[in-house]
């Protein structure tokens, strides 16, 4: 089972991090596209969101843990984190 830590974008431009062992089917759920309860309390008024990070934990502790730091990060640490990251997502959060 592999285990992620991910950062989406929601409508208001507010950043949200989690962990998930399926990052698409979590996606979907904060979306309330595969059940709604389930989605987290924070995005469910920011709706709809958008992934734009994710990272492979080599375990579900690892993967805690680092959820733990990116949120400690400031915006502007996330924002650079996210634009290092990946340069072949298509749009940059700002």
């Amino acid at each position: 089972m592999n285990h992620y830590v991910y950062i989406v974008c929601c409508a208001d431009g507010s950043l949200y991090t989690g962990y998930a062992t399926d990052v698409e089917k979590r996606v979907r759920e904060h979306n309330g596209e595969v059940n709604a309860k389930a989605a987290a309390r924070y995005t469910r008024g920011r709706r709809p969101i958008s992934l734009v990070y994710t990272e492979l934990c080599a375990s579900r502790s690892d993967a805690l843990k680092r959820e733990c730091a990116i949120k400690t990060l400031t915006r502007s640490e996330k924002l650079l984190l996210i634009n290092l990251f990946d340069d072949n997502i298509s749009h940059k959060v700002s």
